[in-house]
C-alpha cells in the first residue's frame, strides 16, 4: 500500500486528521487495530472548546453535535458546603463550551470516513515503523492475520501512549517528562438525567467529586479513590453515598439516583513527550500527551494538534514549503504545556491528599476561596477552561 499520509490510530485524533487532509485532497490511510465497535464504545472526554467545535465544523462532521450538543455557559465550585457559580461569558468575552461525548463524534467521524474515504482500516495493529527519519517511512501492519506494508511521506502517530509511534523516536531525541498522581478516580455512567445544567466540581468530605453529564437523560459522574481500587468494592449504594457527601451544600439541592450502567477507575497522570516530531514522523493527541481529566483539556488538545498538522500539510500541499510542519512541535508544545499546568494546578487543588496534610488542605481552600471572589484569579480559569487560541 502506498499513500502521502499514514495515520496510526482511529480514535477523534486520527479519524478528524484523515477528514481534514481528505477535503484538502491530500490522500491517507488510517489503521486501526481496534473493532468499529469498540472504537465508538470507549468512553472518553465529552467537554468540548469552541476550537473543537470549530475543527469539526470546518470538515462537515458536527451535524448531529449542532443538533444535540450542549452548551454550557460555565461551572460551578463547591467546597465548604457552598456553591459557587464561573460564568464562562461574563469572563472571558463571550467564549463557552459544548458537551457531546467522544462516542459520538466517533461516531460521527468513522461514518464519514467509510462513506466518502479515505481508507480506514479496523483490526489493522501497527507492528514498527521503519525509517522514520527518511523520506519515505514504512509502517509494517497486521491485518487479516497477515503483516503488510504501508509506505507513506509521513506518519502520523495517534494511537495513544503506548503505541509504535513514540517507541520509533531514538532514546537521544525523545524524551518523556512525567508526573503520577497519589489517586484515581472511579467514574460512572448512570441512565438517570443530571441534577445540575452545567459541570460540578467538588471538593468534598473524602476528596474530590465531578457531575457531568452524556446528554439529558444520562449522567457521568467521578469520585477520588485510593490507587489500586477495584469497582468490585464499590457497590453502587456506596458510590451514591460517597457522592452525596462530597456535593453537599447548604441548601436544598439532591442528587438524584439511577441505574449504574458502567464503572471503571482510571490512573491520574500527566506526561509530555518532547519533541513530537522526529523526521517524517509526528505525534499527537494521547501518543504525545497525557493529562488528568481534571481540566477536561485531553481531547481538546488532540483537537489542536491536529489542526496544526493539517495546516501544515495543506500548506505543503498548495506551496511546496514546510515552514509550518517544520514548528508543529514547536507549536504545539506552548499550548501543551500550558494545558498540562492548568490540568495540574485543578487537580491539585481540588483532590484530598492521602496523607491528610492539614496545611496542604488549607492551601487548597485558598486557592479556591481567591478564585470565587476575585474576578482576575476566575478569569484566569475560565480563559484556560474554555481554552487557549491555538498557536498559528
Amino acid at each position: 500500500m502506498r499513500t502521502t499520509v499514514g495515520i496510526i490510530g482511529g480514535g477523534p485524533a486520527g479519524l478528524l486528521l484523515a477528514r481534514l487532509l481528505h477535503r484538502t485532497g491530500i490522500d491517507c490511510v488510517v489503521l486501526e487495530s481496534r473493532t468499529r465497535s469498540y472504537v465508538e464504545q470507549r468512553q472518553r472526554a465529552g467537554m468540548l472548546e469552541q476550537g473543537t467545535v470549530d475543527a469539526l465544523r470546518e470538515c462537515g462532521a458536527a451535524g448531529r453535535l449542532d443538533a444535540e450538543g450542549l452548551i454550557h455557559q460555565g461551572i460551578e465550585l463547591r467546597f465548604d458546603r457552598e456553591r459557587h457559580h464561573i460564568d464562562f461569558p461574563w469572563l472571558t468575552g463571550g467564549r463557552t463550551v459544548t458537551i457531546y461525548a467522544q462516542t459520538e463524534i466517533v461516531k460521527d467521524l468513522v461514518a464519514l470516513q467509510l462513506a466518502e474515504g479515505p481508507p480506514l482500516l479496523f483490526g489493522a495493529e501497527a507492528l514498527a515503523i521503519e525509517k522514520p527519519e527518511s523520506g519515505s517511512p514504512v509502517v509494517r501492519f497486521l491485518h487479516e492475520g497477515r503483516e503488510q506494508t504501508l509506505s507513506c511521506d509521513y506518519v502520523v502517530g495517534c494511537e495513544g501512549s503506548h503505541g509504535v509511534a513514540a517507541e520509533a523516536f531514538p532514546a537521544e531525541v525523545g524524551r518523556i517528562y512525567a508526573h503520577e498522581y497519589p489517586y484515581s478516580w472511579l467514574g460512572i455512567l448512570a441512565d438517570v438525567p443530571p441534577s445540575c445544567e452545567e459541570l460540578i466540581y467538588a471538593r468534598g468530605p473524602g476528596g474530590f467529586a465531578l457531575h457531568s453529564m452524556r446528554s439529558p437523560s444520562v449522567s457521568r459522574l467521578y469520585l477520588q479513590v485510593p490507587n489500586g481500587s477495584d469497582v468490585r468494592d464499590w457497590p453502587d449504594e456506596r458510590i451514591w453515598d460517597a457522592l452525596d457527601a462530597r456535593f453537599a451544600i447548604d441548601g436544598d439541592w439532591r442528587l438524584a439516583r439511577g441505574p449504574i450502567t458502567s464503572k471503571s477507575v482510571t490512573r491520574m497522570r500527566s506526561s509530555v513527550h518532547e519533541p513530537m516530531r522526529y523526521g517524517r514522523l509526528f505525534l499527537a493527541g494521547d501518543a504525545a500527551h497525557i493529562v488528568p481529566p481534571t481540566g477536561a483539556k485531553g481531547l481538546n488538545l488532540a483537537v489542536s494538534d491536529v489542526r496544526v498538522l493539517a495546516r501544515g500539510f495543506a500548506e505543503l500541499h498548495r506551496t511546496g514549503s514546510t515552514e509550518l510542519l517544520d514548528r508543529y512541535s514547536e507549536l504545539c508544545l506552548a499550548r501543551v504545556w500550558q494545558a498540562t499546568r492548568f490540568s495540574y494546578d485543578m487537580t491539585r487543588m481540588l483532590h484530598a491528599q492521602p496523607d491528610g496534610d492539614a496545611f496542604e488542605h488549607r492551601m487548597q481552600l485558598a486557592r479556591l476561596r481567591r478564585i470565587t471572589a476575585s474576578r482576575p484569579a476566575a478569569a484566569e480559569l475560565a480563559a484556560n477552561y474554555t481554552g487557549l487560541p491555538l498557536a498559528l
